[in-house]
């Protein structure tokens, strides 16, 4: 194991420690692979799935495994109208699993989180039985100020491109604390700590995964 690798891993023990204290369970993989098979391995047959937009499950490959394993999988995009979506949305907050990414992690253990809609937040705070957290460990920052900092000056502009959005951080790669109608920057939450022991499951990644 090289010297950065063993660093990252070392890393991943501190906050996992942290993230026990903060009543979440956290584990470390050095890679998406080893990752996504872990994460099935702890998913049974049959299971109610959704998930909130993350780029980190896409590339991970969690997103393609769950599609073609045996699990019902609750997927907005394709709903045929907004009335159905929200439907399938009101069946997420009361799925068995929720898979998400986290924008940011402290070294502390708090989970850092900005959303347009709030569906994703939503259901990190309240309503599927297990929420799953898969994050790169090019997401951790040292505290809540500059993983707000992160978010916005790193993964916000790549995401406004990625969707095509007319903002300002689109346009210059950095945040200009804006109102436009397309801002998706629209809640801010800080996980601190979960209420319900081990609901909210950490899988730490050595490989670098979205924004």
């Amino acid at each position: 194991m090289s010297d950065k690798k063993t660093a990252l891993s070392r890393q991943a023990e501190t906050i996992i420690k942290n993230l026990e204290k903060r009543n979440m369970e956290g584990y470390y993989f050095e890679t998406a692979a080893a990752c996504t098979e872990a994460v099935l391995a702890a998913i049974p047959s049959g299971s109610i799935i959704g998930w909130g937009g993350s780029e980190s499950l896409k590339e991970c490959g969690l997103m393609d495994a769950i599609h073609g394993g045996s699990y019902e999988l609750l997927d907005r995009s394709n709903a045929k109208s907004p009335e159905e979506a929200r439907r399938i949305y009101a069946r997420t907050v009361l799925a068995d699993y929720f898979f998400m990414s986290s924008n940011a992690i402290t070294l502390d253990g708090e989970l850092i989180n900005i959303d347009g809609n709030g569906n994703r937040v939503a259901c990190l705070i309240q309503g599927p039985s297990n929420v799953i957290v898969i994050a790169s460990m090019n997401k951790i920052v040292p505290d809540v100020q500059s993983g707000i900092g992160r978010i916005r000056n790193v993964a916000c502009p790549a995401n406004a491109i990625r969707l095509g959005r007319n903002l300002p951080c689109a346009a210059t790669g950095v945040c200009h604390d804006c109102f436009s109608p397309e801002c998706f920057c629209c809640q801010i939450v800080v996980t601190r700590r979960s209420m319900h022991p081990g609901r909210i499951k950490v899988y730490l990644v050595g490989e670098e995964l979205g924004y």
